[in-house]
């Protein structure tokens, strides 16, 4: 696995970042891909349909995002992981302290997105802030629920394809500027 400050073994082509939601895997892979300058496809635009049905076309979908030469995504939904990984050459693990920084970025983030009635994949927006207490998937209790998944699949990944593990927004920092641009050289 390798840490904020070693190089990386090549420059990237196809990135996907991981970590749990609302940690700041859609903001990284961003920058990822300005420093790389290779295009980001943020993975939930093409899982979401409208009404927040899952779209019948996202696999395919996937499948023809890692079958270009170069990408970067989110590491998400079940049956994309494996796809993602398969074609990878870069996978970021963004594993910031969670209750100190991740669950109150979610939280934030979701009242933004509700307050603000901010339009999301396909026209959805947040439900109603009282889907919390009734809604078992409400993005919230999600991010508590899946908060430990990643410390399980991601070191088993480090074998396939390497693993550049971010513990704090200050080491994404750093990476970003150091390994990943000296990379894109």
């Amino acid at each position: 696995m390798l840490s904020a400050t070693d190089p990386l073994p090549a420059r990237p082509r196809r990135v996907v970042v991981a970590g749990v939601s609302g940690v700041g895997k859609t903001t990284l892979a961003g920058r990822i891909a300005e420093v790389l300058g290779i295009p980001h496809t943020e993975i939930d635009a093409l899982f979401h349909g409208p009404d927040w049905t899952p779209r019948p076309e996202f696999l395919d979908d996937v499948r023809a995002l890692v079958a270009g030469d170069a990408w970067v995504t989110e590491w998400q939904y079940s049956d994309a992981r494996p796809l993602l990984t398969a074609r990878a050459d870069l996978l970021v693990w963004l594993d910031l302290p969670f209750a100190t920084v991740t669950l109150p970025r979610v939280i934030a983030r979701t009242l933004r997105r509700r307050l603000r009635r901010e339009h999301l994949w396909n026209g959805n927006v947040e439900p109603p802030l009282h889907t919390f207490f009734t809604d078992p998937e409400h993005i919230v209790r999600w991010s508590i629920s899946t908060r430990n998944k990643y410390r399980e699949r991601i070191p088993v990944l480090d074998a396939e394809l390497p693993v550049a593990r971010l513990r704090t927004a200050r080491e994404a920092e750093r990476w970003l500027a150091g390994p990943l641009t000296r990379a894109a050289r």
